[in-house]
């Protein structure tokens, strides 16, 4: 009880005063013992009895008596603790020395990398400067090919202005053997007259036929009621020529919805679209005697003429403006069917000269400029629409061939002296 190792109080195991005084016979070796535990309240914690003498061994738990269980925990925590530090340790030192040899194995390889990649960029920059040197080759040659491509453009250049201005040469030339052949041609019909060409001159395109002259084109003609004279185009091929275009539409290229001053005195091109004006119609037919032919064709390239004997354009007026150049037509024939002698005997309409016998402005409402009634049969300075149109009778009409609502590709009015005895 009083041992170093004992602390001076605690529980500790007592054994009953028998045990201690030896009195537990060799007889009880023969026969085994009976071991039991005893209730908390007994005070004896085991009871050992035998049972040849009944005699009972008591041992008793002194509260007094030193517990070392929760020292031996501690001191068996510590143990393990020391242990497992001990083996991390050895193996911290084991893994020291092997990562010091792979260490030194992968710096060897590294070196060996290293010099292979000093070899390959000594291999790069010798083929580095191989290259610049095809590189510096390959310049040179551009340079030498832009050099001769240059030349060789400059040469083309040259070739072709040389060509440009043969060719203006020889169409000078050409121009100039075409006027050379009209004047031959026009000397020759001046030595086939019965009088000298200087002396008459044309009234009209018919005048010009009969003096030889048989190609279709521009002509300066002199009417009889105005001796200055005007520029025309001469139909010489059509039903045996000698036709004066008062009007042709082709192709769009000339807007005819215009105002009265311009369709009295005519615009667009002789030898395109045109008009060739009110009063030089007048000047044409105001004593009457002319025939009128009217040529015509769709998109569809179908064509068809309508053909009136008799026709004017203010005849016998003393002041044809103020009167409206009234139209006169009559006798037709042909084969687009007549569309034009229900505007004979009214005046001409333009958008800001209203002159018909509608309650509106038919040439407002139609788009065009005629002679309109009450509004019209055919509109020939109606929109260009090129062929049929939703709208409603404004275009390039001639109803009896193609009704209301299409518009023709080609239409050309013209003139001359009447040669079929009045009927």
């Amino acid at each position: 009880k009083n041992s170093p190792l004992e602390p001076e109080s605690g529980p500790y195991i007592q054994i009953s005063s028998q045990l201690r005084r030896g009195r537990i016979s060799s007889s009880s070796s023969s026969s085994s013992p009976v071991i039991s535990t005893n209730p908390r309240e007994s005070g004896a914690l085991v009871s050992v009895s035998q049972v040849t003498d009944g005699e009972p061994i008591s041992i008793f738990l002194d509260p007094n008596c030193p517990d070392y269980s929760e020292s031996f925990l501690r001191w068996e925590a510590l143990q393990t603790s020391l242990l497992r530090a001990l083996a991390n340790h050895k193996a911290e030192d084991w893994q020291d020395t092997g990562l010091d040899s792979r260490l030194g194995e992968e710096l060897k390889v590294l070196a060996g990398h290293a010099h292979n990649l000093r070899l390959e960029a000594d291999s790069l920059k010798r083929g580095q400067v191989v290259l610049d040197q095809r590189l510096d080759g390959l310049q040179s040659e551009q340079s030498r090919i832009i050099q001769v491509l240059s030349d060789s453009q400059s040469g083309v250049l040259k070739l072709v202005a040389g060509f440009s201005d043969s060719l203006l040469s020889l169409q000078r030339e050409t121009e100039s053997l075409k006027r050379l052949n009209s004047d031959l041609v026009f000397e020759k019909s001046n030595q086939s007259l019965s009088l000298s060409f200087s002396a008459v001159r044309p009234r009209d395109c018919s005048d010009v036929l009969a003096s030889g002259i048989s190609q279709d084109g521009v002509y300066s003609v002199f009417p009889t009621h105005d001796p200055d004279g005007f520029m025309v185009y001469c139909d010489m091929s059509t039903d045996g020529g000698g036709w004066t275009v008062i009007q042709r539409r082709e192709d769009g290229s000339v807007n005819f919805f215009r105002d009265w001053q311009a369709y009295r005195d005519g615009f667009g091109r002789t030898t395109g679209e045109h008009w060739l004006g009110l009063q030089r119609m007048y000047s044409l037919t105001r004593s009457g005697g002319y025939e009128l032919r009217i040529d015509m064709a769709d998109f569809d390239n179908a064509t068809a003429f309508a053909l009136y004997w008799d026709f004017s354009v203010g005849r016998d007026s003393v002041n044809p403006e103020a009167d409206g150049y009234p139209l006169d037509v009559d006798q037709y024939s042909g084969t687009a069917g007549d569309s034009l002698l229900k505007h004979s005997g009214m005046q001409f309409t333009t958008k800001d000269r209203d002159q018909d016998q509608s309650e509106n402005n038919c040439a407002a409402y139609y788009q065009g400029a005629w002679w309109y009634r009450n509004c019209h049969t055919s509109n020939l300075n109606g929109q260009y629409l090129r062929g049929g149109h939703a709208s409603y009778a404004d275009g390039v009409e001639w109803s009896s061939w193609t009704g209301w609502q299409y518009s023709l590709r080609f239409t050309e009015m013209k003139i001359r002296p009447n040669t079929k005895p009045d009927s």
